[in-house]
């Protein structure tokens, strides 16, 4: 019997959507768990499924430390697949209580060494630094005779009562990494004096790291403690902030990738992971971040401190990590008070 042109056409194309349906239903979705910025998501995630057209994103975003308890309390049962654009003490937290699956992703060793980890196979590889700065509002601190500051110890000057913001260290990456780089700069006993006489001019803690730089920047508050990439661009945006890095040094943490052990999609989650470190990657973070991992890369964005990457304190991302719990748990007896109320 011969078959109608018309017919055959219509059964050829239905012959290949049905072949096509295995490799379609063949995509995995892998869950990833994030602290990146809203901004970041899109292109992150196009990026990676243009690469990887077998492999979609879902993501599971919120702040550094809703994330870091969120995993914590997922420990014996685990929800992400991959963690990707995390603070990397909190994720050397999850190494040292074995929660992460140890993979060498293809092209690790062009890695900067501070920004892997130094076991064999690798745990977790870094993506991009951030630090804490202070935001000042020229303007306003000008209008209510309040001085620039240049080191954290000025924030103290009684001159600032209820005139600064920073972000609760529970629920900001920002707001601990501050925290406990004040603890290790000035000592235990010291690092806590510090900030009694800090919380005194502190009018609110906020749930966020970029808020206090976007609240300086609209002359809400008089300086903020925050994100630094927020502040430069509040500032390339026209607010009338000067961003300043304590002279005693800046605050630090980096964003960083890792496997979670037990992931049922471990092929998948491996395929992330080797894009994570790829120089195209790197070229994407260089967008948000003015200190990524990549060796010779250094972007440079409008209106960032020039010495930022100089002024970064000796750290050490296990001991972050592990003394976490101890510290905000002390942080949240002092001063929790005057934190913003949760949405």
């Amino acid at each position: 019997m011969k078959l109608n042109p018309l017919f055959k056409t219509v059964l050829s194309g239905a012959v290949i959507a049905l072949l096509a349906m295995p490799a379609m239903a063949q995509k995995t979705v892998l869950s990833v768990y994030t602290a990146l910025e809203n901004d970041q998501l899109g292109p992150y995630k196009k990026a990676f499924e243009a690469a990887n057209p077998d492999v979609e994103i879902a993501w599971v975003r919120d702040s550094t430390g809703i994330m870091t308890a969120r995993i914590l309390a997922e420990k014996d049962n685990p929800r992400a697949d991959v963690i990707w654009g995390l603070g990397a003490s909190s994720i050397a937290l999850f190494d040292s209580m074995n929660m992460l699956h140890a993979y060498s992703p293809k092209g690790v060793d062009k890695v900067k060494p501070k920004f892997r980890s130094n076991k064999n196979p690798t745990t977790w590889t870094g993506m991009d630094a951030w630090l804490a700065v202070m935001c000042y509002n020229t303007i306003e601190g000008g209008k209510k005779n309040m001085p620039k500051p240049t080191s954290w110890a000025d924030l103290t000057n009684p001159a600032y009562k209820d005139a600064i913001v920073m972000p609760n260290p529970a629920s900001s990456g920002t707001g601990y990494q501050a925290v406990y780089a004040w603890l290790q700069l000035m000592g235990e006993k010291g690092g806590w004096e510090y900030m009694d006489k800090l919380h005194q001019n502190v009018a609110v803690y906020t749930h966020s790291g970029s808020a206090p730089c976007v609240q300086a920047a609209k002359g809400e508050r008089v300086i903020g403690i925050g994100f630094d990439m927020r502040g430069a661009k509040e500032k390339t945006a026209g607010a009338p902030i000067d961003i300043i890095l304590g002279k005693e040094g800046a605050p630090w943490d980096m964003e960083a990738t890792a496997i979670v052990k037990g992931t049922k999609n471990l092929a998948a989650a491996q395929k992330l992971a080797d894009f994570a470190v790829t120089q195209s990657a790197y070229e994407m973070y260089g967008k948000f971040y003015a200190i990524v991992g990549y060796p010779g890369m250094n972007p440079s964005p409008p209106n960032y401190p020039a010495s930022a990457d100089t002024a970064m304190i000796n750290l050490d991302l296990s001991k972050m990590g592990a003394e976490r719990a101890r510290i905000l748990a002390e942080w949240t007896k002092r001063y929790d008070s005057k934190s913003a109320p949760k949405k």
